[in-house]
């Protein structure tokens, strides 16, 4: 016992001290049964996880789950500068023409770009002379396209490994003469338009043949100053005789045109024809029923819009010989090899204001009766 210390006081402190001994016994029988209760709940739950399948549930829904950081769109260039891969769209007339008049305001290229060539079809059905474009395509894969306009009724059976495999465009009927069917032509350029690549731009006809090769045609097209539509001034009946007054004031009887439908334009005059909005409703309107209006939309446009860019005749041959309102069509027994030489002797034209030989590259009509023919003198005359 200290000195000067109250004994009531040290008994009391003594006192407390032993009351407190017993606190972390208690402690330790809670936290015995906190594990217990625990434990005993983890296997319930393992059991009625398994009585109900909530694990399969939990499982399956795991990959549902995102991340929290998203992988970005593929907003490459190649994106952009791919052709579509596939050429049936549900856009309307009015949609595909806006979406092809885009024209890039940087006329420079960022990327290697190898300018190719698009042979638009315009045809009713079949391409019975297919064989022979076939042998003309091969070994240019990267240098051309292929677009096809039928009635919308025709099912094309073209095999995989043929160049025209999948190349239909949606389509609507084309009458001769009506605006339909220059309808018809814009709708080739529009979707064409759409690959990046496509520079120039060839409509042909199911009757046409190319009488050079790929090489030879493909060099005369991309180094020639001018695009390739007749539009020349007739004064007769089927000319002047045909302009309507009302057309004025978009189109006086100065500008009025007269060509051929089978024509080849560069990238620029073909965005011209789609993004017209001028022109298009007067001729829909005031061009009479026997105005043949595919002979004269597109070369009064042109001639009107862009006429220095104009070589101001067509690239394929016709026979009018024979006289009447169709140029001659040619069957079996025409297809000779003197008919043959005829194709490429005897033309004089303009080409790049020069004079040249080469004046035509295609010709038509040829009947379906001519294939074989054709493919028999292909490559002595015409060169594939």
């Amino acid at each position: 016992m200290e000195e000067g210390k109250d004994p009531a006081t040290i008994t009391t402190v003594i006192s407390r001290s032993n009351q407190s001994r017993p606190l972390p016994q208690r402690l330790m029988q809670l936290l015995a049964l906190f594990l217990v209760l625990c434990f005993t709940i983890s296997l319930f739950s393992i059991y009625m996880m398994r009585k109900t399948g909530v694990v399969t549930t939990v499982t399956s829904a795991i990959p549902i789950l995102q991340p929290c950081i998203q992988e970005q769109e593929n907003n490459s260039l190649d994106r952009w500068i791919a052709p579509p891969s596939n050429l049936i769209h549900t856009m309307s007339d009015k949609e595909l023409l806006w979406r092809a008049s885009f024209v890039p305001q940087v006329k420079k290229y960022p990327f290697a770009r190898v300018p190719k060539i698009a042979f638009m079809f315009l045809t009713k059905g079949p391409l019975p002379l297919a064989p022979l474009w076939e042998r003309f395509f091969k070994g240019h894969k990267s240098l051309f396209s292929i677009y096809i306009h039928s009635l919308p009724s025709y099912e094309p059976r073209f095999p995989s490994t043929s160049v025209f495999y999948n190349r239909q465009i949606p389509s609507q009927i084309a009458e001769w003469g009506r605006m339909s069917m220059c309808d018809a032509e814009r709708r080739l350029l529009a979707n064409a338009l759409l690959d990046i690549s496509n520079e120039y731009f060839i409509l042909v006809s199911e009757s046409c043949i190319p009488i050079y090769n790929f090489t030879m045609i493909y060099r005369y097209i991309t180094r020639s100053k001018y695009s390739f539509m007749g539009a020349f001034d007739d004064p007769g009946p089927f000319g002047r005789g045909r302009y309507n007054p009302n057309m004025l004031p978009e189109v006086n009887i100065s500008q009025w045109r007269k060509g051929s439908q089978w024509f080849e334009v560069n990238r620029k005059l073909a965005t011209i024809i789609v993004s017209d909005v001028t022109f298009y409703p007067k001729f829909l309107e005031f061009c009479r029923p026997a105005c043949y209006v595919d002979e004269h939309y597109f070369p009064t446009l042109l001639t009107i819009q862009a006429p220095k860019l104009l070589a101001n005749r067509s690239l394929t041959w016709v026979d009018w010989s024979r006289g009447g309102p169709h140029p001659a069509t040619f069957g079996a027994t025409d297809i000779t090899e003197a008919f043959m030489m005829k194709l490429h002797e005897g033309r004089k034209c303009l080409y790049n204001d020069r004079p040249s030989s080469v004046c035509y590259l295609f010709a038509r009509k040829f009947a379906p009766s001519t294939l074989q023919r054709l493919l028999v003198f292909a490559a002595d005359f015409l060169g594939y």
